[in-house]
């Protein structure tokens, strides 16, 4: 198809009045108006009047240097111009994305409860030293606007980092716009005029995408400024950046492109990925900057669940940023987004293995009161089981077997682990169990605090059984220990239960048996009533000393305790009712019998029930004097 012909002179001098008419650096008439708000007819004739100048200047007929500078002098009269009106039509078709319009992504379906609302299952615990077990606390700040806005698209009680929704594109200016919008992109490129079109577009269009920043409670900071904040502050921009960052890539950013594609595709070469970079690429790096801080922060246990729930997140958006940053211009987004992902990853990895190293190296030597649970076995248990919540994630992260054996092979402060009992098992699996297991050795060291074998028995009992409720209490972590793992530690607290009857019910049933009580001469032979009312009160000393300590001792869970009671019971009732069945008669015909048959059966079956209870000194005092 043939060019059209350069205007005739009349047409020229037509266009050059048109051009001058508008010129608002000589007309106060020009400076108050806008071409474009004005009628479609003074639109078309302005745009007419371009062409056909632009069209004098490329034909080769046009020889005379005044007619040359003329029609430069009139060119860029008519760019400022339309510079002016390129503003003006996006500064008046350029409003906020209506908050519905941002928090309307399809939550989708979760694949793990959101560990920003599961801190709080974690008991208080704290320790004097560097080990790395702090407490990680329940987030107490306040929720904004910006939290309002991002949870009306979000009314489940859990977090969906990993959603079914995509990109959902925006029509952010009205069509007839657009199209105005084009007509004078295509001049201003045509003339030379890139530039300034580009920097006239990013400049109001990035202003747009700072206000939906602003809607969505994305602040302006930099990696110093994540670093530097307090965890617990940390934990609420991270929940509201997950959310703001679905919103950012699958809707503000997608929007933006599909705009630079509406008014600039076609024009030149990647001019619309151009405008879009100019638009977008500050906010983008402002938006990613935030998880490159936390990805390269400081490793502590508490941290893990966050940096698990951004890595699913921005796995989750990673197909989105590789759909919306395509474009070679963009490729130092998406190295970006890869980038903190592996980081993330790597985070997450190294955090699994620093805590394995804080529980096993954790140093407290003070034993708690009463043999009860101790903090760091919930507070290790309550993690475990927030861990096994994201297992889908870190079945991928976690290939490699936890470092046990023959790294530490030899070193008596390390357990072992033999992994053929283990088999089948995945790594992350095995890391979970490699835990439970260095919690039973440093419990285990920690047990030998106690001055009597029996509490210590006892604070093994209470612990390990904590533990298997804890796996019991979790189907993930069930399925991950396994049944024949769970097993076995269901055997090493019954085993300590039985550990513990012995080491304090051996010595008072010894009380009660006949030998040495028999005694047998020329005269007589019978019962020596000396040595039975010794083996009395015997008994009745080393008794009451178990009541009175055992009855501050500690178990807290209830049907433990009944079986553990029951089972004593059942070897102290009937032995010493047998006892006293056959040697009453011998106390009671003898002087002052209430000073050897302290107990009836009835006083000891009541006494058992008072232990266990963690009574204080002065409550067992009380009870014994009821």
């Amino acid at each position: 198809m043939e060019a059209p012909p350069p205007p005739s002179p009349t047409e020229l001098d037509a266009a050059e009045r048109i051009i001058l008419l508008w010129d608002s650096t000589a007309s106060e008439e020009a400076r108050e108006r806008m071409i474009f708000e004005g009628h479609r007819d003074e639109v078309d004739r302005y745009l007419q009047a371009v062409d056909e100048i632009q069209r004098s200047m490329s034909s080769a007929s046009l020889v005379s240097d005044d007619d040359q500078a003329k029609l430069n002098s009139a060119i860029q009269i008519a760019m400022a111009r339309l510079e002016d009106e390129f503003r003006n039509i996006l500064l008046n078709h350029t409003s906020p994305i209506e908050p519905d319009s941002l928090t309307s992504t399809d939550p989708g379906s979760s694949t793990h409860s959101c560990a920003a609302d599961s801190t709080s299952e974690f008991e208080d615990y704290s320790v004097e030293d560097d080990s790395g077990l702090t407490t990680p606390k329940a987030s107490s700040a306040s929720v904004g606007d910006a939290d309002e806005l991002l949870q009306r698209g979000d009314s489940s009680n859990t977090c969906s980092y990993r959603s079914t929704s995509s990109i959902r594109e925006l029509d952010l200016i009205p069509s007839d716009a657009v199209v105005d919008l084009r007509n004078i992109a295509e001049r201003m490129i045509a003339a030379g005029y890139l530039r300034e079109c580009i920097q006239v577009y990013g400049g109001v269009r990035k202003s747009a995408v700072d206000s939906s920043f602003r809607r969505l409670g994305i602040e302006k900071l930099s990696i110093g400024d994540v670093q530097r904040l307090q965890w617990e502050q940390l934990e609420t921009k991270i929940r509201r950046w997950i959310r703001a960052a679905k919103a950012c890539v699958r809707i503000v950013f997608a929007s933006e492109k599909k705009l630079c594609e509406q008014i600039f595709n076609g024009i030149g070469t990647a001019i619309d990925d151009a405008c879009f970079m100019e638009t977008v690429k500050g906010p983008a790096i402002q938006l990613f900057n935030f998880a490159e801080a936390i990805s390269i922060s400081r490793r502590s246990p508490e941290k893990l669940f966050k940096i698990l729930d951004l890595h699913d997140a921005l796995m989750d958006l990673m197909p989105d940023i590789e759909s919306v940053f395509e474009s070679k211009l963009s490729e130092s987004i998406r190295i970006q987004a890869v980038e903190i992902l592996s980081r993330l990853a790597e985070a997450a990895r190294g955090i699994l293995s620093e805590f394995e190293n804080a529980v096993l190296r954790e140093p407290s030597k003070v034993a708690v009161p009463g043999g009860t649970i101790h903090p760091l076995t919930r507070y290790v248990m309550n993690y475990i089981s927030l861990i096994s919540d994201y297992k889908q994630t870190l079945n991928e992260l976690i290939v490699s077997k936890p470092s046990t054996g023959s790294r530490y092979s030899g070193d008596p402060t390390t357990p072992d682990m033999e992994f053929a009992e283990l088999e089948g098992k995945t790594p992350l699996a095995l890391h979970l169990i490699w835990i439970i297991v260095i919690l039973q050795f440093n419990l285990d060291g920690k047990s030998k605090h106690y001055k009597d074998a029996s509490i210590a028995h006892l604070f093994m009992m209470n612990n390990v059984h904590y533990i298997v409720q804890k796996i019991k209490g979790s189907p993930e972590l069930r399925e991950m220990i396994g049944d024949d793992y769970l097993r076995k530690l269901t055997g090493k607290f019954r085993q300590a239960a039985t550990s513990y009857q012995r080491a304090t019910w051996v010595s008072v049933l010894y009380c009660l048996r006949d030998e040495g009580l028999h005694v047998s001469g020329s005269f007589s032979s019978g019962v020596s009533k000396s040595a039975l009312r010794e083996r009395f009160k015997s008994f009745n000393a080393m008794f009451e000393e178990v009541h009175r300590t055992q009855a501050t001792w500690l178990i807290p869970d209830s049907q433990l305790r009944e079986e553990l009671r029951i089972s004593i019971s059942e070897k102290l009732i009937p032995a010493y009712r047998s006892f006293l069945g056959r040697f009453r008669s011998h106390i009671e015909s003898g002087r002052h019998p209430e000073n050897y048959i302290k107990y009836s059966v009835e006083d000891l079956e009541t006494a058992v029930l008072d232990f266990f209870e963690g009574y204080s000194v002065s409550q067992h005092l009380r009870r014994r004097s009821q």
